[in-house]
Parts: C-alpha cells; sequence; structure tokens
C-alpha cells in the first residue's frame, strides 16, 4: 500500500503532536504514513515470508498500539502480509480532524485504510475496542473481510466486570481530567505496571526488556497533549456502542458477519468476562473458540504462539479460501 499526501497534511500532523520521543520499530517491522481524507495513519508492517500471500490487518485496544502486535505478527508471516494499524490518537497516529473516537469513527478509519490500499479481503484481528472495531467492519463491509480473529472483543456485557469499571468511568466529563491531577506524581514504570496488572493473566511472563519498552511507550504517550482526549473519548465511544440497540448493536451486527471468526478468551481476563465467549460462539455464524484459562486480556502478547495455531488451523479448516 502507497502512501497519498494531501496538500499541509505534514504540517498539519506536526501542529497536533509535537516532538515527542520516537516510536520503537522492532527488528524486521518498518512503519509508514497514509494520509486519507480527514486523518493519518500510522502502519506497522513486516515482510511476509513469500510474495502473494494474502494480507491481514491488526486492530489494537483502548491505550494500545500497533505494537501489541509485534509477537504474533513474525508468528504469521509464512501465511499472510501482516499489517499493524495505529488507530487515530493512538501510537503514532494524530488524532482524526473530526474528534470522533466512536466506534463507528474507528471502523470508519479501519474501512478508509482498507479501500485506498485496496488491499480487501483481508484477514483481520482484533483485540478489545480493536474487536468492537473488527466486528462493526464485518459487518457493514463483508467484502474486505476475508476471516475475522476477535482477541478478548469489546462486545457489550450486561454484568461488566468490576475491574472494567475505572474504565467505563473515563466516558464520564470530568472524570479524566480528574485522574489526570490525581495520578499526576505517578511515574511511567508504576502506570505500566498498573496496567499489565489489569491486563495480563499473569504479569511475571513479561521479560524485563519487554516491561522496559512498554515503560519508555508509557513515557512517550504521556508526553502527547491529546493522550487523555483519545483515551475519554474512546472509552465513551465504548459505552456508546455497549447501550446501542437495534440493528446497529455490535450483538446483532455479529450475527451478520460471514467470515469464518476465530474467537479467543482469557480464563484471567478483568476486563472481558470469560463467560462472553459461550454467547459470542452462538453469535457468529461461523465461529471457532479458543479459550486460554491462564491468558488475561491480550492473549496475543501473553500467548503468541497459541493465537498463531488457532490461526492457522482456521485457515486448515477452509477459512478464508
Amino acid at each position: 500500500m502507497s502512501s497519498t499526501e494531501l496538500p499541509g497534511t505534514q504540517a498539519i500532523a506536526a501542529a497536533v503532536a509535537p516532538t515527542v520521543s520516537a516510536v520503537r520499530v522492532a527488528e524486521g517491522e518498518r512503519l509508514r504514513s497514509v494520509a486519507l481524507p480527514g486523518l493519518t495513519l500510522t502502519v506497522r508492517s513486516r515482510p511476509a515470508d513469500r510474495t502473494g500471500l494474502p494480507p491481514a490487518l491488526f486492530v489494537h485496544g483502548l491505550g494500545g498500539s500497533s505494537q501489541n502486535w509485534s509477537a504474533l505478527m513474525p508468528l504469521l508471516a509464512d501465511m499472510v502480509e501482516p499489517d499493524a494499524v495505529d488507530l487515530p490518537g493512538f501510537g503514532d497516529s494524530p488524532p482524526p480532524d473530526d474528534s470522533n473516537y466512536s466506534i463507528t469513527g474507528h471502523a470508519r478509519a479501519v474501512i478508509r485504510l482498507l479501500d485506498a490500499g485496496g488491499r480487501g479481503p483481508v484477514h483481520l484481528f482484533g483485540n478489545s475496542l480493536g474487536g468492537a472495531v473488527a466486528v462493526r467492519v464485518a459487518a457493514v463491509r463483508p467484502d474486505l473481510v476475508r476471516t475475522l480473529t476477535l482477541i478478548s472483543p469489546a462486545l457489550p456485557e450486561w454484568r461488566v466486570q468490576r475491574p472494567a469499571v475505572p474504565t467505563g468511568l473515563l466516558a464520564v466529563p470530568g472524570v479524566a481530567p480528574l485522574f489526570a491531577r490525581l495520578t499526576k506524581g505517578w511515574t511511567a514504570e508504576q502506570r505500566t505496571r498498573g496496567v499489565m496488572a489489569l491486563c495480563y493473566g499473569d504479569p511475571a511472563r513479561i521479560s524485563d526488556e519487554a516491561f522496559r519498552h512498554a515503560v519508555a511507550e508509557m513515557e512517550r504517550r504521556l508526553e502527547l497533549p491529546y493522550f487523555w482526549d483519545a483515551m475519554t473519548r474512546s472509552a465513551r465511544g465504548i459505552v456508546d456502542a455497549y447501550t446501542l440497540g437495534g440493528q446497529h448493536g455490535l450483538w446483532r451486527q455479529a450475527e451478520r458477519v460471514l467470515a469464518p471468526t476465530q474467537l479467543v478468551y482469557g480464563g484471567r481476563d478483568q476486563l472481558v468476562s470469560y463467560r462472553m465467549a459461550r454467547r459470542a460462539s452462538a453469535a457468529f455464524r461461523d465461529a471457532r473458540l479458543l479459550t486460554l484459562p491462564d491468558a488475561g486480556h491480550v492473549a496475543m502478547m501473553e500467548y503468541p504462539e497459541a493465537v498463531a495455531q488457532a490461526f492457522r488451523e482456521l485457515l486448515d479448516d477452509g477459512g478464508g479460501s
């Protein structure tokens, strides 16, 4: 996919995003900027093992970035040509011009990216918020999705788990600025440990090197003037999607997904309930389920080999053929 440049895009991006620490790029990865109407997206890619493999696109969760997929992408390079996107306002992507961080807004950004590059249909992966975004993309643009892999997707729950409540509270006006003031003295290391305790089934599995990289990324994010705005508005987008009924409700859209779907749920997930796995399996018309009892919210980071094997089996079963 080649980037397109709009007049003044670089100047606008420079004005929105001040000079901050560079985004980490792992060995074998590269970043590119794709300018689209109303937004600019950063895409992290890794070359496939050979030419002619089908494309894949990976969509991260709330507060995450394309780096969340760095452990999984090389394990799939013999099957797909992998790209991971930084959603608007996250990672290295600046905020969208319209400040629309709803599920629909993020889905529209993914659709524009795929349409602009002519890369559909793709094997689409989504985690948490990215899972909800991927469901909406697959429902409204089935021509763009070859298979769908959802890791702890943020689909509406009647009984939200207690550790997920603070995330929902970010959607309440005034809470994010208050939280920012109350935690002003927290170090990036303290914040990172808190996030990992919430997202990982067993934070002890994180290597010292991975933790250092995560702290550096947290420091970089906190330098961004729009960090809390992107978090707040995206959290509000999740809450709004949870309360939306009718044809636009996420569960109704899940029922309309045509693509073969691989679901992955973690038994120690504190944000998306493990019990939702059964409902999700019934909602998607062509679904397979992988449950990882010791995984938390980010199985692709904790158990990338297991997630890669599940995707391989999805393809072996004829998914996306």
